[in-house]
């Protein structure tokens, strides 16, 4: 009995295990975390519609639309296409924009146009070299080839701008780089499209023109194209850029001030 008494006692813990991570459980940090992805989706998705176009929109959706095929070119057969592929202009699916159309060899008669225009640029160019006073003047044209035709820029310098200042009339210089376009233009009959260029003005001034000025300059400028003796009906179109697509990093710089004269394939 005495041994019994000095036995040690036996103790026995036991730990309550609380299932679910607290009294609430831990479900609540999952339903927390939808509901904030949800939020910023949605915020998302405003956003993307007030700061996009329609046709940014279009692009958007059509990124996720399953049902672009993968391939350009389809497998044939007589399926629900009939073999066509869906990026042909017919079959395209609706995203804003027309397919690409393959590159064509260019025909008999647009070689012989390209020809003509090239020629007629050497013509233009070509007037440099008559005397020392037309070659300073030639210094305010440059040309390039392009898609749309042959395309002649006149431009003003410091020294030399193509409309006054004071009175937006016509100065000596752009009156006579006129009747050179004309007397050249006599060699082919291409349409023609006149454009102007106006350099920007400070965001501080009071009335912006640079619409009303681009208009005008090339309103003048078909009317001294018409003076000349551009034969009637060749103008198809007068446009003013304002200061739109600057021809130099300084959207205020003079060189900016500047007409365009397209002749059109």
């Amino acid at each position: 009995m005495a041994a019994q008494g000095n036995a040690a006692p036996i103790i026995i813990k036991r730990k309550k295990v609380v299932s679910g991570g607290g009294h609430h459980g831990g479900a609540w940090k999952v339903a927390y975390a939808d509901f904030v992805t949800a939020m910023m989706a949605f915020f998302m998705l405003m956003w993307l519609l007030n700061a996009t176009t329609e046709k940014q929109r279009k692009g958007i959706a059509d990124y996720f639309t399953p049902t672009i095929a993968i391939n350009r070119v389809s497998g044939g057969g007589n399926g629900s296409f009939g073999g066509n592929s869906t990026f042909e202009e017919e079959m395209l699916p609706f995203n804003g924009a027309r397919p690409v159309a393959a590159a064509r060899p260019a025909t008999r008669a647009q070689s012989a146009e390209t020809a003509d225009l090239k020629l007629l640029e050497s013509e233009l160019l070509g007037y440099g070299g008559e005397s020392d006073v037309m070659e300073n003047e030639m210094k305010h044209v440059i040309t390039r080839l392009t898609d749309e035709g042959l395309v002649v820029e006149l431009f003003a310098l410091p020294d030399a701008p193509l409309f006054n200042a004071q009175t937006g009339q016509p100065t000596r210089l752009l009156r006579k780089l006129a009747g050179v376009l004309v007397q050249t233009a006599k060699s082919v009959k291409n349409d023609i499209a006149v454009g102007a260029h106006v350099p920007s003005q400070p965001v501080v001034a009071a009335d912006i023109q640079v619409w009303d000025r681009s208009s005008q300059q090339a309103t003048v400028m078909r009317q001294l194209l018409d003076d000349a003796g551009l034969a009637a009906g060749r103008v198809q179109r007068v446009t003013g850029y304002a200061d739109r697509e600057p021809a130099t990093l300084d959207p205020m710089d003079i060189r900016n001030n500047r007409i365009k004269v397209t002749f059109l394939r």
